[in-house]
């Protein structure tokens, strides 16, 4: 669109495919522990017994930081590239994989072949059709030519047996009464 048109409101695009959002299990951004920690409690210097909770207290007496949550384990010391590098080891197989990948190539292989021969067979019928249509239509000129000469014969027969019948009328009739002509069906 140029920057001299307007804007309509429509921009002639197609629309994106999107992924999917993939449910998150972990809805805090704090490290799960496999223990609970409660928040640090404010001294009691100047209260008689138990936390203060005055609202004029700050915020950090009340709010605990992320080492709080962190506990005496600490994360910093695992790698976590080498840890999902040895859980994919344990969980990957390899026989299993090619096992898998030699079955795949042999049903590759041989849709392959019979891909190729279907290909062969397919050229090879449609030689023999080409062949055979070329044929009928030399069949078809053949059986014309023969039903045009036939015709001419026939008709040379017809005119010659009628010229016998006027010329020599006595030896027609004699020869038709010896020979009948076949009844026609």
């Amino acid at each position: 669109m140029s920057s001299s048109q307007a804007y309509n409101g429509y921009y002639p695009t197609q629309p994106i495919a999107m992924p999917q959002k993939q449910q998150q299990q972990h809805y805090y951004p704090y490290p799960q522990v496999p223990y609970s920690v409660s928040p640090p409690e404010v001294s009691d210097s100047g209260t008689s017994g138990g936390p203060s909770y005055d609202p004029t207290a700050t915020a950090s007496s009340y709010a605990a930081s992320a080492s709080d949550y962190e506990g005496t384990t600490s994360t910093s010391s695992v790698d976590l590239l080498e840890f999902m590098h040895d859980r994919l080891q344990n969980a990957y197989q390899p026989m299993q994989m090619d096992q898998s990948l030699v079955q795949q190539t042999q049903a590759s292989g041989e849709m392959n072949a019979k891909t190729r021969q279907l290909m062969e067979l397919q050229a090879l019928a449609a030689q023999r059709f080409a062949a055979m249509q070329a044929q009928f239509t030399e069949g078809l000129k053949t059986a014309k030519e023969v039903e045009r000469d036939l015709a001419w014969t026939q008709k040379k027969v017809t005119q010659l047996n009628n010229r016998a019948a006027k010329k020599y009328a006595k030896e027609y009739a004699r020869a038709q009464e010896r020979y009948p002509a076949p009844m026609e069906a």
